[in-house]
């Protein structure tokens, strides 16, 4: 059993436009988007979960939305990959603003280093149902983001620093963030890759 407290932060996040608009890559959203994507926001904020989690020696912060919008974006990519794509991004977004709303010095280093998945964290977010994926440092839901509380630093301690292209200077200069999994085309079969947060 997990030796764990945890805080529920009644976080409400901010749409950020700026944001939303540089995972999409795009410089400006007609207005029907801008309705269907507030409306989208609005109905998403109940599956929007953020907690603090004390493991002992090390406090974390941990922000997931529901499978429920999982299910919502993959059945709005199989009717249109723009709209899926857009829906994507927005739910990166929530996350996003919530990690920004409470640990705004994220958005100044524009990274949240993921944490090393050590067993007194695996058995605290298995206690909250967001459990590891496997043996890596993926998480069970699309839509998270796992990061220390309060902020300890960027890149110089994210447990994905092998493996991240912003950290080996490989990254482009388009403006990205966040870097999460998408949902399959209409035609895939497999289920959606988890992502991480860059």
């Amino acid at each position: 059993m997990s030796e764990h407290t945890r805080e529920i932060l009644p976080v409400k996040p901010i749409f950020d436009m700026e944001l939303m608009l540089g995972l999409l890559q795009e410089t400006r959203l007609g207005g029907q988007v801008m309705e269907d994507l507030a409306n989208a926001w609005e109905r998403w904020l109940p599956h929007l979960h953020v907690m603090k989690l004390d493991t002992g020696k090390i406090r974390y912060l941990l922000v997931w939305l529901d499978e429920d919008v999982e299910t919502e974006v993959d059945n709005t990519w199989k009717e249109s990959a723009t709209d899926g794509f857009r829906l994507n991004a927005l739910a990166q977004t929530m996350c996003m603003c919530s990690v920004y709303q409470v640990e705004p010095e994220v958005e100044d280093a524009g990274c949240a280093p993921a944490p090393r998945p050590t067993e007194a964290l695996r058995l605290a977010l298995e206690t909250e149902g967001i459990p590891y994926q496997e043996d890596g440092p993926t998480l069970s839901r699309r839509y998270a983001v796992l990061t220390h509380f309060p902020f300890r630093g960027a890149c110089d301690i994210c447990f994905l620093q092998p493996d991240c292209p912003k950290a080996n200077g490989v990254q482009d200069t388009a403006f990205h963030t966040v870097e999460l999994g998408l949902p399959p085309l209409a035609s895939d079969n497999e289920t959606p890759e988890d992502g991480h947060v860059r």
